[in-house]
Protein backbone atom coordinates (compact mmCIF):
# COMPACT_ATOMS: atom_id res chain seq x y z
CA UNK A 1 0.00 0.00 0.00
CA UNK A 2 1.55 3.78 -0.97
CA UNK A 3 1.91 5.78 2.08
CA UNK A 4 0.22 9.30 1.86
CA UNK A 5 2.19 12.38 1.10
CA UNK A 6 1.35 15.83 1.14
CA UNK A 7 3.79 18.08 -0.41
CA UNK A 8 4.00 21.61 -0.25
CA UNK A 9 5.65 25.00 -2.61
CA UNK A 10 7.64 27.08 -0.09
CA UNK A 11 7.34 31.01 -1.18
CA UNK A 12 3.61 31.80 -1.09
CA UNK A 13 2.49 28.95 0.18
CA UNK A 14 4.57 27.98 3.59
CA UNK A 15 6.33 31.05 4.21
CA UNK A 16 5.37 34.89 2.90
CA UNK A 17 8.63 36.02 1.43
CA UNK A 18 7.81 38.92 -1.56
CA UNK A 19 9.29 41.38 0.50
CA UNK A 20 12.60 39.75 0.12
CA UNK A 21 12.08 38.38 -3.69
CA UNK A 22 11.11 42.05 -4.95
CA UNK A 23 14.27 43.34 -3.04
CA UNK A 24 16.58 40.65 -4.19
CA UNK A 25 15.00 40.93 -7.62
CA UNK A 26 15.21 45.34 -7.79
CA UNK A 27 18.57 44.99 -6.51
CA UNK A 28 19.52 41.86 -9.46
CA UNK A 29 18.24 44.64 -12.38
CA UNK A 30 19.75 47.24 -11.04
CA UNK A 31 23.58 45.66 -11.24
CA UNK A 32 23.09 45.16 -14.79
CA UNK A 33 21.79 48.58 -15.10
CA UNK A 34 18.17 47.44 -15.99
CA UNK A 35 14.54 49.38 -14.61
CA UNK A 36 13.22 46.40 -12.25
CA UNK A 37 10.12 44.97 -13.06
CA UNK A 38 6.90 46.00 -11.27
CA UNK A 39 6.13 44.22 -8.28
CA UNK A 40 3.34 42.21 -9.67
CA UNK A 41 5.40 41.30 -12.57
CA UNK A 42 8.04 40.02 -10.16
CA UNK A 43 5.43 37.86 -8.26
CA UNK A 44 3.51 36.08 -10.91
CA UNK A 45 6.56 34.43 -11.56
CA UNK A 46 7.60 33.29 -8.07
CA UNK A 47 7.72 29.30 -8.40
CA UNK A 48 9.91 29.06 -11.02
CA UNK A 49 13.19 28.27 -11.85
CA UNK A 50 15.33 31.08 -11.83
CA UNK A 51 16.61 31.27 -15.27
CA UNK A 52 12.83 30.14 -16.66
CA UNK A 53 11.79 33.49 -14.50
CA UNK A 54 14.02 35.66 -15.73
CA UNK A 55 13.30 34.28 -19.20
CA UNK A 56 9.84 35.70 -18.13
CA UNK A 57 10.54 38.99 -16.74
CA UNK A 58 12.71 39.84 -20.04
CA UNK A 59 12.19 37.37 -22.91
CA UNK A 60 13.99 39.69 -25.45
CA UNK A 61 17.64 38.68 -23.83
CA UNK A 62 19.41 35.66 -24.65
CA UNK A 63 19.72 32.51 -21.99
CA UNK A 64 23.16 33.33 -21.11
CA UNK A 65 21.95 36.80 -19.68
CA UNK A 66 18.84 34.95 -18.15
CA UNK A 67 21.38 32.64 -16.08
CA UNK A 68 23.83 35.73 -15.47
CA UNK A 69 20.83 37.75 -14.02
CA UNK A 70 20.12 34.95 -12.06
CA UNK A 71 23.02 34.31 -10.59
CA UNK A 72 23.03 38.49 -9.89
CA UNK A 73 19.78 37.67 -7.73
CA UNK A 74 21.14 35.02 -5.91
CA UNK A 75 24.24 37.30 -4.69
CA UNK A 76 21.46 39.48 -4.08
CA UNK A 77 19.33 37.65 -1.67
CA UNK A 78 22.90 36.33 -0.26
CA UNK A 79 23.08 40.05 0.67
CA UNK A 80 19.86 40.93 1.40
CA UNK A 81 20.20 37.89 4.42
CA UNK A 82 23.31 38.83 5.16
CA UNK A 83 22.91 42.41 6.05
CA UNK A 84 18.98 43.36 6.64
CA UNK A 85 17.97 40.17 7.50
CA UNK A 86 15.86 37.89 4.73
CA UNK A 87 11.90 38.32 5.36
CA UNK A 88 10.16 34.93 5.32
CA UNK A 89 7.51 34.63 8.10
CA UNK A 90 5.38 31.43 8.20
CA UNK A 91 1.84 32.21 7.21
CA UNK A 92 -0.81 32.00 9.77
CA UNK A 93 -1.43 28.94 11.05
CA UNK A 94 0.66 27.26 9.02
CA UNK A 95 3.12 25.61 11.97
CA UNK A 96 -0.09 24.12 13.56
CA UNK A 97 -0.99 22.32 10.19
CA UNK A 98 2.58 21.11 9.56
CA UNK A 99 2.07 19.61 13.16
CA UNK A 100 -1.22 18.69 12.54
CA UNK A 101 -1.00 16.68 9.11
CA UNK A 102 2.97 14.73 10.52
CA UNK A 103 0.46 13.35 14.21
CA UNK A 104 -2.72 12.14 11.33
CA UNK A 105 -0.43 9.97 9.69
CA UNK A 106 0.89 12.20 6.40
CA UNK A 107 4.32 12.27 5.34
CA UNK A 108 5.39 15.71 3.99
CA UNK A 109 7.25 17.13 2.02
CA UNK A 110 8.41 20.45 -0.31
CA UNK A 111 8.90 21.27 -3.83
CA UNK A 112 10.33 24.66 -4.19
CA UNK A 113 12.34 26.89 -6.89
CA UNK A 114 14.12 27.66 -3.83
CA UNK A 115 17.84 26.37 -3.69
CA UNK A 116 18.57 23.99 -1.24
CA UNK A 117 20.42 26.01 1.14
CA UNK A 118 17.68 28.61 1.18
CA UNK A 119 15.28 26.28 2.34
CA UNK A 120 17.13 24.55 4.49
CA UNK A 121 17.56 27.93 6.31
CA UNK A 122 14.42 29.07 5.93
CA UNK A 123 12.17 25.46 7.55
CA UNK A 124 15.36 25.41 10.38
CA UNK A 125 14.65 29.61 11.09
CA UNK A 126 10.94 28.18 11.78
CA UNK A 127 11.96 24.77 13.69
CA UNK A 128 9.93 22.71 11.22
CA UNK A 129 12.73 21.23 8.90
CA UNK A 130 12.64 18.05 10.45
CA UNK A 131 9.25 17.58 9.58
CA UNK A 132 9.97 17.14 6.06
CA UNK A 133 10.90 13.79 4.93
CA UNK A 134 11.51 14.87 1.20
CA UNK A 135 12.47 17.82 0.02
CA UNK A 136 12.81 19.15 -4.21
CA UNK A 137 14.33 22.12 -5.31
CA UNK A 138 15.61 23.78 -8.69
CA UNK A 139 18.63 22.75 -7.72
CA UNK A 140 18.47 19.35 -8.57
CA UNK A 141 15.22 19.53 -11.14
CA UNK A 142 13.91 20.90 -14.48
CA UNK A 143 11.68 23.92 -13.58
CA UNK A 144 8.05 24.07 -13.05
CA UNK A 145 5.44 22.59 -13.90
CA UNK A 146 7.92 19.78 -15.06
CA UNK A 147 6.36 17.26 -12.97
CA UNK A 148 10.29 15.74 -11.92
CA UNK A 149 10.01 17.34 -8.13
CA UNK A 150 6.63 15.40 -7.32
CA UNK A 151 7.88 11.93 -9.39
CA UNK A 152 11.38 12.30 -7.37
CA UNK A 153 9.04 13.06 -3.84
CA UNK A 154 6.73 10.22 -4.41
CA UNK A 155 9.57 7.73 -5.13
CA UNK A 156 11.72 8.71 -1.88
CA UNK A 157 8.52 8.35 0.34
CA UNK A 158 7.02 5.22 -0.90
CA UNK A 159 3.67 7.26 -2.29
CA UNK A 160 1.99 7.05 -5.24
CA UNK A 161 -0.23 9.49 -7.15
CA UNK A 162 -3.38 8.91 -5.91
CA UNK A 163 -2.07 8.73 -2.40
CA UNK A 164 -0.26 12.53 -2.89
CA UNK A 165 -1.31 15.82 -2.96
CA UNK A 166 0.59 18.72 -3.96
CA UNK A 167 -0.10 22.20 -2.08
CA UNK A 168 0.66 25.83 -3.71
CA UNK A 169 0.01 28.95 -4.73
CA UNK A 170 0.86 29.39 -8.06
CA UNK A 171 -0.48 28.05 -11.36
CA UNK A 172 2.83 26.29 -12.10
CA UNK A 173 2.12 24.19 -8.63
CA UNK A 174 -1.15 23.09 -10.17
CA UNK A 175 0.40 22.53 -13.62
CA UNK A 176 3.54 20.56 -11.82
CA UNK A 177 0.44 18.52 -9.47
CA UNK A 178 -1.45 17.60 -13.08
CA UNK A 179 1.44 16.64 -15.15
CA UNK A 180 2.71 14.48 -11.77
CA UNK A 181 -1.07 13.03 -11.66
CA UNK A 182 -1.43 14.32 -8.38
CA UNK A 183 -4.20 15.78 -6.31
CA UNK A 184 -3.87 19.74 -6.61
CA UNK A 185 -5.02 22.14 -4.08
CA UNK A 186 -4.52 25.69 -4.24
CA UNK A 187 -3.98 28.76 -1.36
CA UNK A 188 -5.49 31.87 -1.80
CA UNK A 189 -3.23 33.78 0.32
CA UNK A 190 -0.27 33.85 -2.08
CA UNK A 191 0.72 35.38 -5.58
CA UNK A 192 -1.55 34.07 -8.13
CA UNK A 193 -5.97 34.42 -8.10
CA UNK A 194 -7.51 31.54 -7.32
CA UNK A 195 -9.27 31.39 -10.36
CA UNK A 196 -6.06 31.32 -12.18
CA UNK A 197 -4.94 27.85 -10.03
CA UNK A 198 -8.75 26.80 -10.79
CA UNK A 199 -8.18 26.94 -14.31
CA UNK A 200 -5.02 25.30 -14.03
CA UNK A 201 -7.09 22.73 -12.50
CA UNK A 202 -6.87 23.19 -8.90
CA UNK A 203 -9.12 20.61 -6.74
CA UNK A 204 -10.04 23.54 -4.32
CA UNK A 205 -8.54 26.89 -3.11
CA UNK A 206 -8.19 27.66 0.68
CA UNK A 207 -8.38 30.71 1.49
CA UNK A 208 -6.57 29.70 5.37
CA UNK A 209 -5.02 26.98 6.81
CA UNK A 210 -8.68 25.32 8.41
CA UNK A 211 -10.02 25.55 5.20
CA UNK A 212 -6.59 23.79 3.65
CA UNK A 213 -6.86 20.90 6.02
CA UNK A 214 -10.61 20.56 5.40
CA UNK A 215 -9.91 19.98 1.60
CA UNK A 216 -6.76 17.90 2.31
CA UNK A 217 -8.66 15.60 4.26
CA UNK A 218 -7.57 12.22 6.10
CA UNK A 219 -4.47 9.90 4.72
Amino acid sequence: MSNPLVVFDCDGTLVDSQHSICAAMARAFEDVKLTPPERLAILSVVGLSLPNAMAQLLPEAESDFHHHLADRYKLAFQALRRDEGVQEPLYPGIADLIVELDAAGWLLGVATGKSDRGLDLCLSHHGVIDRFLTLQTADRHPSKPHPSMLLTAMAETGAAPETTVMIGDTSFDMDMGMAAGVRAIGVGWGYHRPDRLLASGAQAVAMDSAQLRAHIGAP
